[in-house]
């Protein structure tokens, strides 16, 4: 009974961790630009990227293309870069 109770919890755990970990990704807003730049670009200026997602945050084209031109300016790499972009404009 112990075991099948731990490998219940188990399972339970992994579940609701991987519910967790897909959260942020649904939710577009510059904090998730934010926090994605820094993750995947540790070395990142935060207060760039804090600027870049800000402007992103906005939407539209000419937003996004601003947000990607200055993390590109701080050497973020390109496809990082996109992504954060695109994860910026609140929806």
């Amino acid at each position: 009974m112990p075991k099948r109770l731990a490998a219940a919890l188990s399972c339970l755990t992994l579940a609701l961790g991987g519910a967790v970990a897909m959260a942020p990704a649904a939710q577009a807003t510059p904090q998730a630009c934010y926090y994605y730049v820094l993750e995947q670009h540790p070395g990142a200026d935060e207060e760039v990227t804090e600027r870049a997602c800000r402007i992103g945050g906005k939407g539209g084209t000419e937003n996004f293309h601003a947000c990607y031109a200055e993390l590109r300016r701080d050497y973020v790499p390109a496809v990082v870069a996109g992504e954060a972009c695109r994860r910026a404009p609140r929806r």
